[in-house]
């Protein structure tokens, strides 16, 4: 397991040093669909290294804030959807409701001697074919949940950055 956190940190500087060095302009930009602001340019390889750490560490933690109080709360899913990661959770859930009034987020998940920590917007996305593709992929989630209900959603992360971090190596840092 140590090998492959090392071999995943590896990957994600070679992505990290490899995408300064490629900015594309506008024009030779790959028309993209995208269903808000984005600043940060989407990187499906860099969302997919973070999805694959989060799985790894099979349980993670969402902090969000509630006023000026942070809320801390563990987590599971972590799917990659149309190049972004995403979670999924309830409408009902005091966690959605902190969401929609302040969509900034961290989440941070341990494994193998190695930390992630992932600051980034959380931006619900109402469409069946997100909630069903999550759900797909953790049917253990359907029966408390479904794509058709009125209570799941999913949230994307937009503004993602990430940093994998322990105590023995140099952080390695990246953006999706």
């Amino acid at each position: 397991m140590k090998k492959f956190f090392g071999i995943l940190a590896a990957a994600a500087l070679v992505l990290a040093v490899a995408s300064c060095g490629n900015k594309k302009t506008a024009e030779n930009e790959p028309a993209q669909t995208v269903m808000t602001e984005q600043t940060t340019t989407p990187n499906p390889e860099n969302a997919a290294l973070a999805q694959q750490f989060l799985k790894q560490c099979g349980t993670y933690y969402l902090a969000t804030v509630e006023g000026d109080q942070p809320r801390v709360r563990p987590f599971g899913t972590a799917e990659i959807f149309e190049g972004k990661l995403y979670i999924q959770t309830g409408k009902v859930k005091n966690v959605y409701k902190q969401l929609l009034a302040n969509p900034k987020a961290e989440i941070c998940g341990f494994s193998g001697g190695q930390w992630i920590r992932i600051a980034c917007e959380l931006i619900p996305d109402d469409r069946v074919e997100a909630k069903r593709d999550m759900l797909d992929k953790n049917p253990s989630l359907r029966g408390s949940y479904d794509e058709n209900d009125d209570n799941t959603i999913v949230l994307f992360c937009r503004n993602a950055h990430a940093t994998i971090s322990s105590f023995t190596a140099d952080p390695v840092t990246f953006e999706f």
